[in-house]
């Protein structure tokens, strides 16, 4: 078993292959952590457990005069800041006659298996030869009659824990909740480092490394999506953690709204990590009997560096978190007409790019924005999902028809989730709209957001998609999402429930998800956001790979990609090669290097080949053939990022290596050059040791331990923005 209860010691204890997680009752019925890291055969940690006055600590009433037990100094699994405990605490609400405290003491548990079930929310499951267990451990507060369940879903084998609560109001009277967090957690000591991922639109996912000091370093999201700005999942480490060495925790936070990822420092040097939904704009009436889920949060640890750790959450992710059967195929390599074209095209335009494409080995053509409704500008059109006739008179069965003789699969873009003022779905249902009353409307990309909190909408938009998708011969689906929510008010909610509508609203995309996504297993999804603005785990379970940014330069993707690759699998990262100068920053970068960067992830075109010479076309036909030949290795292989963009100027490289360490492939771009440059070397990873490999172009073997301690000469004949690439094969 993965989860068991040492009744002697009062002990929980969950175990994953490398690691442990021990929590205990104490004598006061109080749920307190005690440790979580490296696996120990230990089962009775009490003696960490210390106790002193400590003045401005309060103590429980039930402690009697014992000033030496108080809240505010113990490692808790959950805490309310009505306790006594003044750290940031896990709930926060009102009850009864305006009560806000909660003091929820151990009142039983069930250890069952399999893995817990969230409620109309993404999870994570269970594979069918896996040791998963779930443990439920009951809080109750007999005042409040308040009940609080908290569950502990382990994979033995994937190192990973998987953490939710249930708030039940089991009262008389309404409960507003006005936070809950999916989990909190606590250490004695506090000497980390907090990593996290933040940025903008079109340069996402910037990794970010602090020491963490006294007070509350706290990243998150209140524009109604996980944002561009910061990423739902962090990294606590030890100041020398690296790459290979070194102590680290991730927490992945498994939703795509409001979230709040929240480390504190307090007065006695301990540490507490929150990670749920974020409070600001939220709360949630409950009445008698009604229940509130948190969205999971997957835990793991790593006790061999952040490279470990990224393989716990990209095979998760991978093998137990997204539902496409895409996951574990190789995609077709797909060309996007948006940069090729834009808005400006007709049957013959389309036609023309889908013929080139396929001349040059492409295997999909994808019809990005423009084809419906009046979409000459983004200015007007969406919700009228509907061909243009005057832009595609054939319309899409027949287009999809022709590109389908061509040998190519065919797919479409779509944005369900918004509407244009300009368009008949807009002036059919003007309340359909997220929008305060009386005010007017505060406008994103000149357009609103559909009120998903809605289930007229939901319903709405699961029949137009679907009858769209059945319309015409369709292998892909571009799922877009351009602008954040600002107003949170919804025409059919009362006044006491507005602060319920972020949530809604993502519960309502997770039901229109699973009625359109879901209900097509044949077809390939892809999320977007303005690019990389909702790439989170809960997209991953509906769609297995996310157009990684908007920014399609091969230099600025290098940082876009190296921060990605710490959370998310290299298959769920779609990255294409696009003209230059680049659309986005003007920058020049030779051919060769924009598919070296564009094959560190999921590999296609955004560009129009009819306006490409003979000889750029022949290299994109040998980027295809390159691919393909180490396609497998880039989707399931291990990833290992050999530099760091921040620390070396000079080069960005990286590597994947098959799961039997058999194939590998390196990629490397030269980001800055100098005179007479020293001779700089590349130590790859990854490699077994006492085997030999090949280096394809090159003669002689070597052996994994010599590639991995002296590497390999950086050749000084590259110039600035070159890229390479090099294979491996075992021999």
């Amino acid at each position: 078993m993965a989860v068991r209860y040492n009744a002697d010691t009062k002990t929980f204890i969950l175990e994953t292959a490398n690691s442990s997680y021990l929590m205990e009752v104490s004598r006061y019925g109080n749920l307190l952590h005690m440790y979580y890291g490296a696996r120990i055969p230990d089962e009775d940690l009490d003696y960490l457990l210390t106790f002193q006055d400590r003045g401005f600590s309060p103590n429980p009433n039930e402690v009697g005069n014992d000033r030496t037990f108080s809240l505010d100094a113990l490692p808790q699994e959950f805490s309310s800041d009505r306790s006594g405990d003044y750290r940031n605490p896990s709930v926060e609400l009102v009850w009864g006659e305006g009560g806000t405290a909660f003091s929820g003491k151990v009142a039983g548990y069930e250890i069952s298996p399999g893995a817990c079930v969230i409620k109309g929310m993404p999870g994570l499951s269970g594979g069918p030869k896996e040791n998963v267990d779930t443990l439920v451990i009951r809080l109750e507060d007999p005042v409040s009659r308040v009940e609080v369940r908290l569950a502990y879903t382990v994979f033995e084998e994937k190192d990973v824990i998987a953490r939710s609560v249930i708030l039940a109001n089991y009262g008389t009277k309404p409960l507003r909740l006005e936070k809950l967090m999916s989990a909190t957690l606590d250490f004695r000591d506090s000497d980390y480092d907090l990593i996290y991922f933040t940025g903008r639109h079109m340069m996402e996912r910037e990794m970010r490394r602090i020491p963490i000091r006294d007070g509350v370093h706290s990243v998150g999201s209140s524009r109604g999506t996980s944002s561009h700005q910061y990423n739902p999942f962090a990294i606590l480490c030890e100041p020398d953690c690296g790459e290979d060495h070194g102590q680290c925790w991730g927490l992945s936070l498994v939703y795509s709204g409001n979230f709040l990822i929240e480390a504190e420092r307090d007065q006695y040097r301990q540490l507490r990590v929150n990670a749920g939904i974020h409070p600001k704009g939220f709360s949630f009436l409950l009445e008698p009997g009604e229940e509130f889920q948190a969205p999971q949060l997957i835990l793991a640890w790593s006790g061999q560096g952040l490279t470990r750790l990224s393989h716990i959450y990209h095979r998760i992710f991978r093998e137990n978190l997204c539902r496409s059967p895409y996951r574990k195929k190789l995609r077709p390599i797909l060309l996007n007409s948006w940069e090729a074209a834009y808005f400006d095209f007709d049957d013959e335009k389309i036609l023309s790019i889908a013929e080139a494409a396929a001349d040059m080995g492409v295997e999909m053509f994808v019809l990005d924005d423009g084809w419906f409704g009046k979409r000459d500008d983004d200015c007007s059109g969406l919700g009228d999902w509907t061909v243009n006739r005057k832009k595609l008179n054939m319309g899409l069965s027949e287009l999809s028809r022709r590109i389908h003789g061509m040998g190519l699969k065919f797919g479409i873009w779509v944005e369900p989730e918004m509407v244009s003022e300009d368009s008949d779905l807009y002036r059919q249902h003007p309340d359909w709209c997220l929008r305060e009353p009386g005010r007017p409307a505060v406008r994103g990309r000149y357009q609103l957001v559909l009120d998903l909190s809605r289930k007229d909408v939901c319903d709405y938009l699961i029949e137009s998609m679907n009858r769209l998708l059945k319309e015409m011969d369709v292998e892909y689906v571009k799922w877009d999402m351009n602008r954040s929510l600002a107003e949170a008010w919804s025409g059919l909610l009362g006044r006491e429930r507005q602060g319920e509508v972020f949530h809604r609203y993502i519960l309502g995309l997770y039901y229109v998800m699973d009625h359109v996504i879901l209900s097509h297993p044949e077809i390939l999804f892809c999320g977007c956001s303005g690019g990389g603005g909702r790439y989170d785990p809960a997209m991953l379970y509906y769609q297995p790979q996310i157009w990684c940014s908007d920014n399609t330069d091969a230099v600025n993707r290098l940082k876009i990609q190296y921060g990605t690759s710490f959370a998310y699998p290299i298959s769920s990262l779609e990255s294409h090669v696009s003209v230059c100068p680049n659309h986005q920053t003007g920058r020049t970068v030779p051919l060769a290097t924009r598919g070296v960067t564009a094959m560190d992830g999921v590999f296609g075109y955004e560009l129009d080949p009819t306006k490409m010479s003979a000889g750029e076309k022949e290299v994109c036909r040998e980027q295809i053939r390159f691919y393909k030949r180490y396609g497998k290795v880039i989707m399931d292989g291990d990833y290992y990022r050999l530099t760091n963009p921040y620390e070396n100027r000079y080069f960005t490289a990286w590597q994947h290596v098959s799961q039997d360490k058999k194939k590998s492939l390196v990629g490397l771009v030269i980001t800055d050059k100098e005179g007479n440059e020293a001779q700089r070397y590349l130590k790859l990873k990854g490699l077994e040791p006492d085997a030999f490999y090949r280096i394809e172009g090159r003669k002689g073997k070597f052996s994994g331990r010599l590639l991995m301690s002296a590497g390999i000469p950086v050749p000084n004949g590259l110039g600035e923005y070159d890229g390479l690439q090099i294979g491996l094969k075992m021999i």
